[in-house]
């Protein structure tokens, strides 16, 4: 139960795709105009991460190692390819602004490294709790970055939810700044980096704080003759 614990701890925050790897940040950058962008973008990933964990686990013990990254890669593609063609046919809205970063999923370097280090060393089980946590990371990075980029850009928060979620997820869409008109540089990809690098440096900053407060004091010295803290 701890080892499974432990993958969830470290999908979800100590080793974020984004936010600790630092991985994936053409989608961050392109995508990340609004958090139901970085919400479709991560749930998509999150699929094809899992869904790719569990098949690669279950034919690691027949891949010859010299041809294992090919495979690797077309197992990814094909996953990607089912999806892509899925949302073109269901959800073509949210598929007509995500495009091309869809394709783009395949070279992922979170999904072929997890696969490496990860899929083809332990069970399925292990594998797919691995790949959906990762991907649960990922998507959380998106939402964040998009969900900032979006209040400052335009005002609105999960504008366009609906599309994604279906119309049940209407209450979603928020104005958070009434008659606001925008702030353009945060809906370009410049935007993205800005709006990474301060989200980046507040989630540095607290853990420097955290340290800084988990150092047990110094223990006060006494005097020689009465014993008494100085």
């Amino acid at each position: 139960m701890n080892f499974y614990l432990n993958l969830m701890r470290d999908g979800l925050w100590r080793n974020n795709v984004i936010f600790t790897q630092m991985l994936a940040m053409c989608p961050l950058m392109a995508v990340t105009t609004s958090a139901t962008n970085g919400l479709g973008m991560g749930l998509i990933t999150a699929l094809v991460l899992m869904c790719s964990n569990v098949l690669i686990s279950c034919i690691r013990q027949i891949v010859p190692p010299q041809v294992r990254i090919p495979i690797f890669t077309l197992v990814i593609a094909s996953l990607v390819t089912l999806v892509d063609m899925a949302m073109n046919a269901w959800l073509h809205e949210l598929h007509k602004v995500l495009g091309l970063f869809i394709s783009l999923i395949v070279v992922n370097c979170a999904i072929l490294g997890r696969a490496e280090s990860f899929a083809t060393k332990h069970p399925p089980l292990a594998a797919a709790v691995d790949g959906l946590f990762m991907g649960l990371g990922f998507t959380l990075g998106l939402v964040v970055v998009g969900g900032c980029r979006e209040v400052l850009g335009s005002g609105t928060l999960f504008a366009g939810a609906s599309q994604l979620l279906g119309p049940h997820f209407t209450f979603m869409e928020l104005t958070i700044l009434p008659g606001y008109s925008g702030f353009l540089l945060m809906l370009l990809p410049p935007g993205g980096f800005v709006m990474f690098g301060l989200i980046l440096s507040a989630i540095r900053l607290g853990s420097r704080l955290r340290q800084k407060d988990a150092v047990p004091a110094a223990p006060a010295q006494a005097d020689a003759v009465g014993g008494c803290h100085l």
